[in-house]
């Protein structure tokens, strides 16, 4: 009988090293977070047409579980009947205007956009499939569509089908937050809340269900809209946390291209606009730019962005209330409801976790001048001196030329024939603990799927962190470099590193890895 004890003593050892790899890959390689749930409410607003075109090329960052169709104070439905509505202090009554009581405001009488850009999305589905495995099919998409509260401004004095489809959810066993984007008003959302409370108050379930929904919710709003937030979600749901508006985000609201720095204002050119976006297929045609014969609802004296060549008196003289200035022709609009999803995306920022670390959206909470603000101003009993200005990194390009890509993306049938994001991730976990004086050592890890060439560069958020002095990197420019604690930091302060990846093909893409350092004793 031949002896197999040799062989098995080399096949063990195999296994035992090859178990060993597989667990310092797992250990040694930080971990992706899952995916966002997110429920979108939009009003037909051009703004909120342009945003849901970005969002559903960004869909494969998701897990998007709503699409609902919502009011506003700038655009409600009415309900059929006659009922007219006025409400004091909206733009129908600004301006010297007395336009209302109306059946309606600013509300087409066949609105679907959200339908027409999700019927664009259906048509270039198999390009976008090309290039990211991850977008959802159509008919998910379509299947998440839902009416709102869409028929007067705040009402939520009646259960719709989108707001049971966000009652349900919210009740639901299914793991993580569900982040709730306003664009338009919160009247839905609050409706789903308002039938959760009426269901549950008065029953044993009600210190349970309540809490539940509480950590399950996260608000991520366009303003309060209509005023159900004040007048209802925050007095009834008051532990419900919304996502701050940081400071340094991508200015894409109406205007952005004159509160832009000088070096980021060809990101709403019309020649860029044109070149990057506009001319891009279907979803090109279908977003909003200046001068292009559009509007949303016929005859909207609010609505004159479609009119090319013509001067804020010359608008003025037909009838339309000019309430930004006119652009060029063909320039960037405004998608004034991006900014509640850019920190959800899967670009390594990871600016949700926590919901205060800070993405394309800019930084939240922790913003390193309104903590030095709010401590030099601390107990005064007279009016403090104005907040600063937040700052923080340069984040337009980056936001603006993934977007382009992603358009082109939209129009591109052949993998090699569009750029698509380098790959960059950090050795070790992303959550350090170190002591003040203590060297950290980072290694970072980047690559390119089109084999471009991939620049890389370390930098600390200091807009995020809790320690207040600067850091000194070793090595910026490389992947591998370490970072000395400052001796003043002191226990629970955090320190951000950010590695960031940039490749040089057209348009240039951007991606990231952060590692929170937070200081121990």
């Amino acid at each position: 009988m031949t002896d197999i004890r040799p062989s098995l003593l080399v096949l063990l050892v195999a296994m035992i090293i090859g178990l060993s790899l597989l667990l310092f890959n797992r250990s040694t390689v930080a971990q992706p977070l899952p995916k966002p749930r997110v429920v979108v409410t939009a009003d037909p607003e051009l703004d909120d047409s342009n945003s849901l075109v970005r969002y559903l090329l960004y869909s494969t960052d998701f897990q998007t579980e709503g699409i609902i169709y919502a009011s506003s104070q700038f655009h409600w439905k009415g309900d059929g009947t006659g009922k007219k509505l006025s409400v004091p202090n909206r733009e129908y009554t600004r301006f010297g205007l007395k336009l209302c009581p109306c059946e309606s405001w600013r509300w087409a009488p066949k609105e679907r956009f959200i339908d027409e850009a999700v019927e664009i999305y259906e048509k270039v589905y198999r390009n976008l499939r090309v290039h990211d495995k991850n977008y959802p099919t159509p008919a998910e998409l379509k299947a998440k569509i839902r009416w709102g509260n869409v028929e007067f401004d705040g009402d939520i004095s009646k259960e719709t089908p989108g707001s049971d489809f966000i009652k349900a959810l919210l009740l639901d066993n299914k793991p993580g937050p569900i982040y709730l984007l306003a664009w338009g008003g919160q009247s839905t959302i609050a409706r789903a809340l308002k039938s959760i409370q009426d269901q549950y108050k008065d029953t044993p379930q009600w210190t349970a269900i309540y809490q539940k929904v509480s950590r399950k919710a996260i608000l991520s709003v366009s303003g309060d809209q209509d005023d159900t937030g004040k007048s209802y979600i925050k007095p009834n749901w008051p532990d419900i946390k919304t996502l701050p508006i940081g400071g340094g985000g991508v200015p894409l609201a109406y205007g952005a291209a004159a509160r832009s720095s000088a070096e980021n204002k060809v990101y709403y050119s019309a020649d860029w606009t044109r070149e990057n976006i506009s001319s891009k297929g279907a979803f090109g045609a279908f977003y909003r730019v200046w001068g292009d014969g559009k509007q949303m609802v016929k005859d909207d004296i609010f609505d004159y962005f479609g009119f090319a060549g013509m001067t804020a008196e010359q608008l003025k003289a037909k009838g339309y209330i000019v309430w930004t200035p006119p652009l060029a022709q063909g320039s960037f609009i405004g998608e004034g409801d991006t900014f509640t999803y850019l920190n959800l995306l899967q670009n390594g920022l990871f600016g949700y976790r926590d919901e205060s670390l800070g993405g394309w959206a800019g930084d939240g909470v922790n913003n390193r001048t309104s903590v030095q603000w709010m401590a030099q101003n601390a107990g005064q009993g007279s009016a403090p001196a104005a907040r600063p200005a937040m700052t923080g990194p340069n984040f337009t390009p980056a936001a603006q030329n993934d977007f382009a890509a992603r358009m082109q993306w939209s129009v591109t049938p052949k993998y090699a024939a569009a750029n698509h994001e380098p790959r960059v991730s950090v050795r070790g976990s992303s959550r350090i603990s170190a002591r003040a004086g203590e060297t950290i050592r980072l290694q970072g890890v980047a690559s390119d799927p089109d084999k471009n060439v991939v620049a890389v560069k370390w930098w600390q958020w200091k807009e995020v962190d809790t320690y207040l002095g600067q850091v000194t990197i070793a090595n910026p420019d490389a992947l591998a470099t370490s970072v000395q604690i400052p001796a003043d930091a002191t226990a629970g302060q955090t320190i951000h590193l950010i590695l960031e990846a940039t490749d040089n093909g057209t348009p240039v893409l951007t991606r990231y890895q952060r590692v929170v350092v937070t200081v121990v004793r």
